[in-house]
């Protein structure tokens, strides 16, 4: 039979910090970066989710860029993704309307012109980034999702 003593020590090791990061990483998606410089005031203070299997919440999105034209080759470069990276239409990423405070967020945020790529993460999960290039820099918002 066990003691008092002895299940407190099992519960106080249970509890103990593995040592793994403390940096929280999702399973089923890789790492891409996202801020790299100042995040502008309106999207600094979104508060909105994308709805999907899981609503994640927006978060900001600030990184240098030197390009001309943002396309889907060199956006993935610019997150350090190698996956597969998609460029879609706002309309075709926004169907139902639903996310109009993003979008004019990152429209603020940005030169007005915004667009729209998936970056795919395996078959179920993607990462989704609404953006906008404006002096050496992209800003906008990307959201976590998991589609199957």
């Amino acid at each position: 039979m066990s003691s008092d003593a002895d299940y407190a020590a099992f519960l106080d090791k249970a509890n103990q910090d593995t040592g793994a990061s403390s940096q929280k990483q999702d399973k089923g998606f890789a790492q891409t970066k996202a801020v790299d410089t100042e995040v502008p005031g309106p999207i600094s203070g979104l508060d909105a989710f994308y709805m999907s299997e899981t609503d994640e919440p927006f978060e900001p999105v600030a990184l240098k860029f030197e390009g001309a034209k943002l396309d889907e080759g060199s956006f993935g470069k610019l997150i350090g993704h190698s996956g597969e990276v998609e460029e879609l239409d706002v309309s075709e990423w926004n169907v139902k309307n639903a996310y109009g405070e993003v979008v004019d967020a990152v429209k603020k945020a940005g030169d007005g012109k915004i667009q729209v790529f998936r970056a795919a993460h395996g078959s179920t999960r993607c990462e989704y980034y609404v953006v906008a290039v404006v002096k050496g820099k992209v800003v906008g918002v990307k959201a976590k999702a998991v589609e199957s």
